[in-house]
Formats: structure tokens, C-alpha cells, sequence
């Protein structure tokens, strides 16, 4: 294959033996009718090295660029994209898409057109009951036509983000005086600063509450698989008094196929972004699954849209997957990298969950019996990693106590190297990305107050945490543009230098299993949890 680019990173090879793998997958021979089956695969051109480098170095620095120059500048050429693209044509493929900045182009073809155009051998994959086709040795194109092609995307469905959330049954009916309780509400009585906590509790113990600002005329992107019930949302607003509209929900199905029902995530997402910022514009990128092509089609939604929409400026995801999992560093990974650069280039802060099986995840990411590792998408040096607390309040609200969540994922990158703004007190000698750099209340436990197919719930997870310092970005940068600055660049070379300030509260007990938290810095929490009014007042 002298004459051919292969793309290792790309897949998981699979054992040639048919039958079950030492990690649960069964492997079945590929039926002859599979062959005329179709699927759709992204191919992720990269950004030219010296240019991602250099856009890498400014937004380090603290800078925005602007759209004219990140299109012009830092985009993979049209020679190269238009290349790729007729190949492709010309081997049956069918282009569904190309971003806008050329890094991604879409194509469906057969499995019997993918075989035979990219060298690889496809064979059936039974996981958690569901049938897949997918490649068992890595693919290759020829080299005069993937010269620039970093990786192939979506020859392996069955790899998939997991989300980061956990129900609790609920120990209290809480609703707003007056209310009525929804039916299946439980007949516990309304303990005010006890679990499921509210909204307006939530904000008073990060310093948010009485504050002159709303979210207003600001965008909060999330990116999940799904949307909520409607019903389920004005209930939460109603119940926690928080003055949001269904007309601020802004719902995009990005691939148009049809969306899973509601099972939480969603959920948790748009509620607690909601209610904490309760005049910004919530828009939701359904994805209809969390397989990495439909992800990296939201992503490239997101970075279209950023450039008529400037106010978008802030995105969650809860989700992620243990780095060991993901293959080497050149497959999903940096597809991924590319795409959360830009986003920070263009001034939007993406807030991810760090998950919520400690430092050991497994690949469901829920129980902690796996490696230590640190997940992705959170492990990514241009978002803002969010790890979680387990926060107990006094019967007047205050904060009693905050510790560390046991659940709370965090460690060392096995991909990234240490940011030059990841330094200060506590921050352990070494040259990896730490994960997380921020954290705040996520103890199912002492969780949070949902609504969920009209029922009420206590839930809790990094999924939580992830919404919450969105919204909270949300309030800074309405504050910011009010008072005549420009809206948050990349955050996290801010904040560090402000750790130990009046900007956050260490936590220093706890600990997720192979890390503990501590004074500064730690791979637990971070460098603490947030006073939302000092940092509107503090952040330069």
C-alpha cells in the first residue's frame, strides 16, 4: 500500500475470529445482502499544521478572530476538499455535505462501495442488542487524494459518546406556593435548601442570585441527541419561578432523522440552562444519536451558525467517552480538536462534563472499574473540562458544605499536552492536559429538582454541572456587553490565574478514587467552584 494513505486512528481493529471479544462485542460474518446496505461517513480534512499552530498560539493568548479571517486563514484548501470530493463521486459515493470551512465532507455509499474504495473488510457487530456493520482493519485512500485527509469517520457505529447524567427517586415535592403538584408529584413536603435543590438555591450558593442579569439577548447551544417535552419545561419554570418561554427554545434537528423520545439528558440539559439564565435563548442541536458522525455534523452546525448568530457564545455537552477507548489521536479525536479550536477562536466557550465514574470509567462511562483516564470530549484544551462537588446548604441557604464528588472524572490526557495557561498552585509537574478545570454541584445525591415526562425526579452527574457554568457564562457576558467590554474569549486562560481569589472556592476534601482534592488545583475539582458575581466584576 505504498501508493495509499492509511488511516490506523480511524478504527479499533476487531479480531478476525467470529465470535464474542474479550470486550463484549460478537462478531458475526457479513451476510451477502449487507453489502448493498449504505452509511454515511465523514471525512475529516485537517487544518494545515503551521496554521492550526498558530491559531492554537492565538487563542491561548486570549484572542477572538474574526469569521473573515478563520475562513480565509485557517481552513483546509479547495483544491484539496474538491479533490477528495470527485474522487469520491467517481468511486459511487454520494456527498451529502461539506462544511463550511471545508474540514468536513459527508458521503454515503454501500458497504459495498466502502469495501472496495477504502480497503477495508466490514463485518456484523452485536452490542447492547443492536446490529452494526463495521470495519475490522483500518481504511486507506489513494495518496495523491488523502494527502490532507486526517481521518475517516463512522466505519465503526458501535463506538459511541455516552452521556453524563444519574437519577435519584426524589425525597421532597417541591413546587412554587400556590401550584398545583403535578400527579405522580410525591407527597413529601417542600424543604426549602434540601435535595432536589431549586434553581433560585443553586444560584444564591455560587453568588448569582440577585444579580441584574438575566442571560439576556445571549444564545446557549447544547448538543445532544434529543429534545424535552414542552410540558415538561414550562412545569420546571413554573415550579422553580423562573420567568423562561417556550418562544426562547430553539429546537434543530440536524440530520432530520427522527429524534429518540426524552430520557433525561435532555432534559437536564435545557431546564437548568433555562432556569438559571432565564432570558437567553436556548438552542438545542438533536442529533438523533450519539454516533460520532451525527456529533460531528451538530459541531459543524454550531460553527455555521456562530457566523450570523454572535451571540452564540456558549455551548454544553454532557457527554464523553474514556480516552483509552477512542482509538490513537488522529481518528475522532483530533476530527473533534479542529472543531472545538475554531469554536474557541470564534469566542465560544464550550463547557463539557468530565463524567461520572471517578478516574477509572468504563466504557459505558457509569461505572468507575475501567483504566484511570480522563474522558473526551472534556480532555480537549479548548473547552473548559467540569467536574463535579457534592454541595450540602444550611436551612438558610448558605453553603454548609462542598466536597468532592466521588463520581467526578478527571486525570491526565493521554493525547493533549499541558496547555501553557494550565499552571499555578496545585497544578502536579508534568507536560499532560489535567481534566477538569472548573467544577460545581453534581451528587445525584444531593441532586437536582427535574421534571421529566411529568414527573418529578432528583438527578444529578457532571450533565448538571455542564448546563449550569454555561448559563453562568451566559450572565458574565450579558454583564460584560452592558458594561461596555466585549464578550468572554477562550476562558480558561483567564480563570487560572484567578484561582484562589475571591473568583472561586477551593474544595479541598474529597476525592474520585485515584485523585483527591486539595488546596489549588486538583484533578478532582479543578481549581474550584464559581462566585458568579466576583467573576463579572474580576474577569479582565
Amino acid at each position: 500500500m505504498s501508493d495509499r494513505k492509511v488511516f490506523t486512528d480511524s478504527v479499533i481493529p476487531l479480531p478476525e475470529a467470529i465470535g464474542l471479544t474479550p470486550n463484549g462485542l460478537m462478531l458475526q460474518s457479513a451476510e451477502p445482502e449487507s453489502g448493498k446496505e449504505s452509511m454515511t461517513l465523514l471525512f475529516s480534512l485537517a487544518i494545515p499544521e503551521a496554521a492550526k499552530n498558530e491559531l492554537e498560539e492565538r487563542v491561548a493568548a486570549g484572542q477572538v478572530v474574526p469569521q473573515v479571517e478563520l475562513q480565509n486563514k485557517y481552513t483546509p484548501s479547495e483544491s484539496d476538499a474538491k479533490t477528495l470530493r470527485s474522487w469520491l463521486e467517481s468511486q459511487g459515493f454520494k456527498i451529502q455535505s461539506t462544511s463550511s470551512d471545508r474540514t468536513s465532507i459527508y458521503a454515503r455509499g454501500t458497504i459495498e462501495q466502502i469495501e472496495k474504495s477504502l480497503g477495508v473488510q466490514m463485518v456484523r457487530v452485536i452490542k447492547d442488542g443492536l446490529s452494526y456493520m463495521a470495519a475490522r482493519n483500518a481504511p486507506s485512500l489513494p495518496a495523491d487524494v488523502g494527502g490532507s485527509v486526517h481521518a475517516i469517520i463512522g466505519l465503526q457505529p458501535y463506538r459511541k459518546a455516552r452521556k453524563h447524567s444519574i437519577r435519584r427517586m426524589p425525597r421532597r415535592g417541591h413546587r412554587a406556593p400556590g401550584s398545583p403538584a403535578p400527579a405522580a408529584a410525591g407527597p413529601a413536603p417542600n424543604i426549602q435548601n434540601a435535595p432536589p435543590y431549586l434553581v433560585p438555591e443553586v444560584l444564591k450558593a455560587y453568588d448569582a442570585d440577585s444579580l441584574p442579569v438575566t442571560g439576556k439577548n445571549q444564545i446557549i447551544a447544547i448538543l445532544i441527541d434529543t429534545v424535552p417535552n414542552d410540558t415538561d419545561l414550562t412545569s420546571f419554570w413554573r415550579q422553580n419561578g423562573v420567568a423562561a418561554s417556550l418562544a426562547q427554545i430553539e429546537k434543530v434537528n440536524v440530520t432530520g432523522a427522527p429524534l429518540p423520545p426524552p430520557e433525561g439528558e435532555e432534559t437536564l440539559d435545557v431546564e437548568w440552562a433555562s432556569g438559571i439564565a432565564p432570558g437567553a435563548t436556548i438552542r438545542i442541536y438533536a442529533t438523533s444519536s450519539l454516533e460520532f458522525v451525527d456529533l460531528d455534523l451538530a459541531l459543524d452546525r454550531i460553527i455555521q451558525d456562530v457566523a450570523t448568530m454572535p451571540n452564540l457564545r456558549q455551548l454544553s455537552i454532557s457527554l464523553g467517552l474514556g480516552e483509552t477507548f477512542l482509538g490513537g489521536p488522529q481518528g475522532e479525536v483530533a476530527t473533534q480538536h479542529q472543531k472545538f479550536l475554531r469554536l474557541a477562536a470564534a469566542g465560544v466557550n464550550v463547557f463539557v462534563s468530565s463524567g461520572d465514574a471517578g478516574s477509572n470509567p468504563d466504557q459505558t462511562g457509569h461505572s468507575p472499574t475501567g483504566p484511570t483516564q480522563a474522558e473526551y470530549e472534556s480532555s480537549d484544551p479548548f473547552v473548559i473540562g467540569v467536574g463535579g462537588t457534592s454541595l450540602s446548604l444550611a436551612a438558610n441557604g448558605a453553603v454548609a458544605s462542598e466536597t468532592a464528588w466521588t463520581g467526578s472524572g478527571g486525570g491526565r490526557s493521554i493525547f493533549f499536552t499541558r496547555p501553557t495557561w494550565q499552571k499555578g498552585a496545585g497544578v502536579p509537574a508534568g507536560t499532560q492536559r489535567l481534566v477538569p478545570d472548573v467544577s460545581v454541584t453534581a451528587d445525584p445525591d444531593k441532586g437536582a429538582f427535574l421534571v421529566l415526562q411529568d414527573k418529578e425526579i432528583q438527578i444529578g452527574g457532571t450533565s448538571w454541572s455542564a448546563p449550569i457554568w454555561a448559563a453562568f457564562c451566559a450572565l458574565i457576558n450579558e454583564a460584560r456587553i452592558a458594561a461596555g467590554k466585549s464578550a468572554l474569549p477562550f476562558l480558561n486562560p483567564l480563570i487560572y490565574p484567578l484561582a484562589n481569589s475571591r473568583c472561586f472556592r477551593d474544595i479541598q476534601n474529597g476525592s474520585n478514587g485515584a485523585f483527591h482534592a486539595g488546596a489549588g488545583y486538583d484533578m478532582v475539582t479543578g481549581i474550584g467552584v464559581p462566585n458568579v458575581k466576583a467573576l463579572i466584576s474580576d474577569l479582565p
